[in-house]
């Protein structure tokens, strides 16, 4: 049995780390309040230019862009991996890494050759380590991403969809529901289908009419801005979601961590108490038998 003093030694110890889990806590909390507030101002841009990119593919336009031209045969496909920088956030980035690979996995079986762009140190690190190829990546995005962070990594991605390098490019996040509850999700980023639209082309003519437009200077230039603002807000989006979600699970974990000290400190505060009262018992039977052999 340990001592008194080693059971004070790693209550006091157990107390110290309580008290970090305790401020990391606190400041999740914060944090993820702020990355809320972000992850909601983002969205109702997001929602017009998804309005817009979908209305745009319904009209008639002579005019047809790259991103929404699908491939007959797909060879091999583009991930973009949506991770945290930081750990000590419960199974956020495991969950978003598991999908990623059983995805890799399946398109491995098939024959279809995968690269990957890695966003966030976890994912760098995890998609190094299992030896995928990695065509570009990012990292020390903060608590308030930029969009001038992410267009490099990404235009990669794009630059080789485009050259035909890549057939399909899918998008793995995690997003944000509740405090409680984040979810892994995998998207098909290009070519855009109907879902990223918000919707299928068979609700489209129950309006009963196509939108038409009047480009200036011309078609193909105002579509291939449009798109590439459309892809710069999603992948955004992806990212304001996985930093509350990360806020979130990160809050949890340091709030479990918390609530596991007070039950170790209790638990050794007893075997300190059992331990005391056991030499305190032994001490009197040694007084007792040295008067009774007096």
């Amino acid at each position: 049995m340990a001592s008194g003093k080693e059971i004070r030694t790693k209550i006091k110890s157990v107390k110290n780390t309580q008290k970090i889990t305790r401020a990391m806590e606190m400041v999740a909390t914060s944090k993820m309040r702020k990355a809320q507030e972000r992850m909601r101002a983002a969205r109702p841009y997001g929602e017009k230019i998804r309005n817009v990119a979908a209305n745009l593919s319904a009209a008639f336009v002579d005019y047809t862009h790259p991103y929404l031209l699908k491939r007959d045969v797909v060879k091999r496909v583009g991930l973009i991996t949506i991770t945290s920088d930081k750990g000590l956030c419960g199974g956020l980035n495991t969950n978003s890494l598991r999908l990623a690979v059983n995805r890799m996995k399946e398109w491995h079986q098939n024959g279809v050759e995968t690269s990957v762009t890695a966003i966030g140190n976890k994912g760098i690190g995890f998609m190094n380590r299992y030896g995928a190829k990695v065509l570009s990546s990012a990292h020390g995005l903060g608590d308030t991403p930029h969009l001038e962070q992410l267009i490099g990594p990404i235009k990669v991605m794009i630059d080789a969809y485009v050259a035909g390098e890549v057939d399909e490019v899918h998008l793995v996040y995690t997003r944000f529901v509740n405090t409680m509850k984040q979810e892994p999700v995998m998207e098909q980023l290009l070519p855009l289908t109907d879902n990223a639209f918000g919707g299928s082309k068979s609700d489209k003519p129950k309006k009963g009419y196509n939108w038409e437009y009047l480009f200036e200077p011309d078609a193909k230039t105002v579509i291939d801005e449009l798109m590439s603002r459309y892809i710069e807000a999603l992948v955004y989006q992806a990212v304001a979601e996985n930093i509350s979600s990360e806020q979130a699970a990160r809050m949890v974990a340091m709030k479990a961590a918390t609530d596991n000290a007070d039950n170790v400190i209790g638990d050794l505060q007893l075997l300190y108490n059992k331990t005391r009262q056991a030499a305190i018992t032994k001490e009197l039977s040694e007084i007792v038998s040295g008067a009774a052999a007096v």
